[in-house]
């Protein structure tokens, strides 16, 4: 399967809003709607590039209205990251919590079952989509695609000239604090989770989801892997790609048997 991130300068679909849930330019999502009557299940997603400001949400419109022409409502997520103003821990996650919010409790508005809500993410948006499934006890489903899983790990490797310490602000030595609140592999997570990860992917090795998935069932999480042979980094958020059509089957999945009903969940 041929690899390759040409998917981060293509431009994506339209969305059918974009719309602000904060003060800051970088506190907007864009929203895609089906076509019919609703209320519809939706999906959250949360891009990744390392939490960092030089990558934005664009490239992930392309899986996000491949996502909604199959039924599902999506939220593609911007924040604020290592280079904004109030950018990395804990101003990006408080974003992402505060988005969170704002959708469900937007989701008559917008026409969502607020019962039917996935959330997802990418790369390092993986890491922000495990950590929101501790802090909102009403997320039901995350889906981690390539995720950066292990912090701990992430430092040890140096993925992306120290990505994680510029995103945690020092290393574990000196902010221990930080890595132990953001960390995935040390939280308990309650939700269901996927794990999904090409097999080739030289970006964040496929190791982190193994090894992840591997320890979270030591301590009986509900968690699953879909490793995909062949598949590089932007192959799994890419609907062109091959690995796309494991990706599509991982979020429906996701989304079935989650209850129905328009409750509200914010926390």
């Amino acid at each position: 399967m041929k690899t390759t991130d040409d998917i981060l300068s293509l431009t994506p679909p339209k969305a059918d809003a974009r719309v602000s849930y904060g003060s800051d330019a970088n506190q907007f999502l864009d929203l895609r709607v089906p076509k019919g009557k609703g209320p519809h299940a939706l999906a959250i997603n949360i891009h990744g590039g390392f939490w960092r400001a030089k990558y934005d949400l664009g490239h992930a419109g392309h899986m996000c209205a491949a996502l909604t022409a199959k039924g599902v409502a999506t939220a593609n997520l911007e924040y604020r990251r290592v280079g904004n103003a109030g950018g990395g821990w804990p101003g990006t996650f408080a974003d992402i919590r505060s988005a969170y919010q704002y959708l469900l409790q937007s989701a008559r508005q917008y026409q969502f079952d607020a019962g039917r809500v996935i959330v997802m993410g990418h790369s390092a948006g993986g890491q922000l989509a495990l950590c929101l499934a501790v802090h909102e006890s009403a997320v039901k489903a995350v889906i981690s695609l390539a995720g950066v899983v292990d912090l701990q790990r992430a430092y040890m490797l140096h993925l992306s000239n120290d990505a994680v310490v510029e995103f945690l602000g020092g290393t574990p030595a000196e902010v221990g604090d930080h890595y132990r609140e953001a960390d995935p592999m040390k939280l308990k997570i309650v939700a269901r989770q996927w794990l999904v990860h090409g097999a080739a992917d030289d970006v964040v090795p496929p190791a982190f989801s193994r090894d992840y998935v591997s320890a979270k069932q030591k301590v009986k999480e509900g968690v699953r892997l879909a490793e995909i042979a062949g598949a590089g980094h932007f192959d799994v958020v890419d609907p062109r790609s091959g690995a796309w059509k494991d990706v599509e089957r991982v979020v429906m999945e996701a989304g079935q048997g989650l209850n129905t009903g328009s409750q509200r969940g914010t926390g």
